[in-house]
């Protein structure tokens, strides 16, 4: 078994996989919160360069990954953007153990190019917006099952603009859809990931400041294995906690466990 299980990793590393030259168990697949667009993939070209391996990586929001997993989805790895879903998993019984907090993330007010609002960290220009009429569309995350949305409804709520800005808000089926709505000048602001507005297609085109975390709960990102997952995805799991992975999401914005 272990010369069968050698062979794979050699075909993996050997170059361009397909579904002939290796068995599906061999590439993991990840389930990972949007916010993780740009650093994760970063990450997983890296990964690859160093060490030979691929991995298969869908984008979406938190809560729509947990549901799925309950479901059967076949994923090795899900980094979720709030742990809660992990512990959720693991209570039932889907996941090795409980995983382990990979970062924390921040929320941004951005407005894009053009844009009449003036982004600042006590959303003060957003409530007067909302009075005179500047403000005619809002962007965030379905705060029903996207962690992101979650925080902005909160952060939304403590300045007391959450009542005038729900008629007007556009809601992305996950926090990077929100951001390309703001970014795309259909709605004249958003509040998502900080992680998304470090990446230069949104620091090219708009503005964005740091919503202070005293106004929403932590957004604690925690990653875990699933049940199905085999040797590929543990030792991927196993990178992503590596001083290289790190600091490609420090860049990021992300504040890391133990700093």
């Amino acid at each position: 078994m272990w010369k069968a299980w050698l062979m794979a990793v050699c075909l993996a590393s050997a170059g361009p996989i397909h579904a002939q030259e290796a068995p599906t168990i061999d590439v993991p697949t990840i389930a990972a919160a949007s916010d993780l667009k740009f650093a994760l993939d970063e990450v997983l070209a890296l990964y690859t360069v160093q060490t030979g391996r691929r991995a298969r990586v869908t984008y979406g929001s938190s809560g729509n990954f947990q549901a799925q997993i309950r479901q059967g989805a076949p994923f090795d790895l899900f980094l979720s953007a709030d742990e809660a879903f992990v512990f959720q998993l693991a209570d039932a019984g889907l996941t090795r153990d409980r995983g382990a907090l990979y970062a924390t993330g921040r929320i941004v007010l951005f407005a894009p190019r053009g844009s009449p609002l003036v982004p600042d960290d006590a959303l003060a220009d957003l409530g007067r917006a909302l009075q005179d009429g500047r403000v005619v569309k809002f962007a965030i995350a379905n705060p029903e099952h996207a962690p992101y949305g979650l925080a902005a409804r909160e952060a939304l709520t403590a300045k007391g603009l959450w009542s005038a800005i729900y008629p007007k808000l556009v809601l992305g089926e996950n926090v990077s859809q929100a951001a390309q709505f703001a970014l795309s000048g259909s709605a004249q602001g958003g509040i998502f990931a900080l992680s998304l507005a470090l990446s230069p297609a949104f620091a090219e085109a708009g503005r964005h400041v740091v919503i202070p975390e005293s106004l929403h709960r932590p957004l604690r990102q925690r990653m875990v294995l699933t049940r199905r997952a085999g040797m590929a995805a543990a030792a991927l799991y196993d990178y992503l906690q590596q001083p290289v992975a790190r600091a490609v999401l420090k860049r990021y914005g992300f504040a890391l466990p133990g700093e």
